[in-house]
């Protein structure tokens, strides 16, 4: 890896907007988990998956580093709460997931700085993991498409759920993150 920290900050800086503490993290656990799986962040790596586990800051970083997307379906968004990512190469199987460990002990130092200049021992942990996924997770195209028997809408890749030798999409058969409004005349 020819480029420095600062070269890899301003990288995800133009995605994410700033440079913030959240930002340095991100970016110190991204750049561990691509040397580790042995991937060059300047190359296209269509190899690589990552598992982001926390909708923060950290999360913008490696996207902007790896190059992955939500889109792409090389970027899953795991709702755990943890400061942790999992690299993982899909041609080698080889796996590591890379999760802080510092708990703001810096002594009163500004934590961006810290977390920018702390050696990664005392700042993240990384572990070899093994990862199982379904042909439902991979890129490219859908492998199944199907319609929810209640409303209509289309369900890709397996979502799907079984209630009574039916099958419906998610929120209809467990319920909805939204409610559909009732138009009214006050709306127009």
């Amino acid at each position: 890896m020819g480029k420095d920290l600062d070269y890899y900050l301003d990288k995800a800086k133009e995605l994410h907007g700033d440079i913030c503490a959240g930002i340095v993290m991100g970016t110190r656990i991204t750049l561990a988990g691509m040397r580790e799986l042995g991937m060059d962040p300047e190359k296209h790596n269509r190899d690589l998956m990552v598992f982001v586990e926390i909708d923060r800051c950290m999360t913008d970083a490696a996207q902007a580093i790896t190059g992955t997307t939500l889109g792409h379906r090389t970027l899953k968004y795991v709702n755990y709460g943890k400061f942790a990512a999992t690299f993982y190469d899909l041609a080698s199987g080889k796996a590591v997931r890379v999760f802080r460990r510092e708990k703001e002990n810096h002594s009163g130092q500004d934590v961006k700085e810290y977390f920018k200049t702390a050696p990664e021992e005392e700042l993240i942990e990384i572990e070899k993991v093994e990862i199982k996924l379904s042909d439902f997770d991979l890129p490219g195209y859908p492998r199944q498409i199907d319609e929810c028997c209640r409303c209509g809408e289309l369900i890709f890749d397996g979502r799907g759920v079984g209630r009574k030798g039916h099958l419906m999409c998610q929120p209809c058969a467990d319920g909805s993150y939204y409610s559909k409004k009732v138009n009214n005349e006050a709306d127009r």
